[in-house]
């Protein structure tokens, strides 16, 4: 039979719970939580686009030889700009038919 009256310190004098980390509340979810979330993405695809941009100009200005990393960086720079215009484009219709949505 469980005791239901034990000693609350002696049971946890018995397990490992002052080897337990505290548990962080969770963030608050929502809109502007994805709004956020978008931002940074635009401003990780604009990073991408100007170091692409950097490279080019390096490798046309002499101060690198290395034409892979130029294509592969421009490479990348390419298909993460169509990849955040497909999410773009997915958004918005999903916007458009929430707002033909019948209440």
């Amino acid at each position: 039979m469980i005791n239901l009256n034990a000693n609350v310190n002696s049971v946890i004098a018995n397990s490992n719970v002052q080897n337990l980390k505290p548990v962080e509340a969770p963030k608050a979810t929502g809109f502007g939580k994805t709004v956020d979330l978008i931002k940074q993405q635009i401003s990780k695809v604009d990073k991408m686009q100007a170091d692409a941009d950097a490279s080019a100009v390096d490798l046309l200005t002499g101060k690198n030889q290395d034409i892979t990393s130029v294509v592969s960086s421009v490479a990348k720079a390419d298909m993460s700009f169509k990849l955040l215009i497909g999410v773009r484009n997915k958004l918005i219709e999903a916007y458009k038919q929430t707002m033909n949505m019948n209440i």
